[in-house]
């Protein structure tokens, strides 16, 4: 069987920066261990599929370890291809997902898409491995789909070096994240997922969930840019609306081509 494969580098506008994910559009679901092996070929933070469905598109997303609730860079691309190779005059699309219906709509600042608001609950005390993982002590841990981890600085946040081990055994959530104000942007961040087969994520949309309605608490905005300071790093525009996050970035193909499975 030959399929169509994207692969999409979301939040960012260029080639080589932001969170590559790829991209697989289907007629109907391949089995879950297939679509599980693909993922694992592909060796990327994400795979995405999506077939049609009653005024939508299901859509699913494995790293290459496990399928996952909720990712916002595969979404992200999905909506890229969709807009550009499957309907290139539409301006919304809408996928029907493990979190539920997510919207993606196409503007001139780029993709915008309505993702649920996660609250940050605290950790008193934060798990042991936490600290041990990340090299320090954050000023106060929380923690919902993943943990997050509080740090003074931007430069704290740039400058940590993980021990992955450690991270792995934090088995309660998804993965890390570390954040702090910036100095360009409102916040920044950092995310970790050893546990998932994801040891760095470069832009993490989902954990912009969380870390969007965080900030718009401590800063007293509901609209903030946000930077992920990884080594490909990605800019991702929030907007705090209730029970919803609306997260914006922009997306660039790197490559089209097909995949015999």
């Amino acid at each position: 069987m030959r399929l169509r494969i994207f692969q999409v580098d979301a939040f960012t506008d260029r080639v080589f920066g932001g969170n590559p994910a790829a991209v697989c559009p289907l007629d109907s679901w391949l089995d879950d261990a297939t679509m599980q092996a693909i993922a694992y070929e592909n060796n990327l933070s994400e795979t995405a599929f999506f077939v049609p469905a009653k005024g939508a598109y299901a859509l699913r997303w494995f790293t290459p370890l496990a399928e996952v609730d909720l990712c916002g860079h595969a979404t992200l691309a999905s909506a890229h291809v969709v807009f550009h190779h499957v309907l290139p005059d539409a301006d919304a699309v809408a996928f029907d997902t493990r979190s539920g219906r997510l919207d993606v709509v196409r503007g001139d600042d780029g993709l915008t898409m309505d993702f649920p608001a996660l609250a940050a609950h605290p950790l008193d005390p934060p798990p042991a491995d936490l600290a041990a993982g990340l090299g320090l002590e954050p000023i106060a841990a929380f923690g919902d789909m993943d943990y997050l981890a509080l740090l003074e600085t931007e430069a704290q946040v740039r400058a940590i070096e993980p021990d992955m081990t450690a991270l792995a055994r934090l088995d309660e959530r998804r993965g890390i994240i570390v954040t702090a104000p910036g100095e360009s942007a409102d916040f920044v961040s950092r995310f970790f997922s050893p546990r998932m087969g994801v040891p760095e994520d470069p832009v993490t949309g989902s954990a912009h969930c969380m870390l969007a309605p965080f900030w718009a608490e401590r800063l007293g905005k509901t609209t903030l840019r946000a930077y992920q300071a990884s080594a490909r790093g990605g800019t991702v525009h929030c907007t705090v609306a209730g029970e919803r996050v609306r997260l914006t970035g922009s997306a660039v193909q790197y490559f089209e081509g097909t995949i015999t499975v």
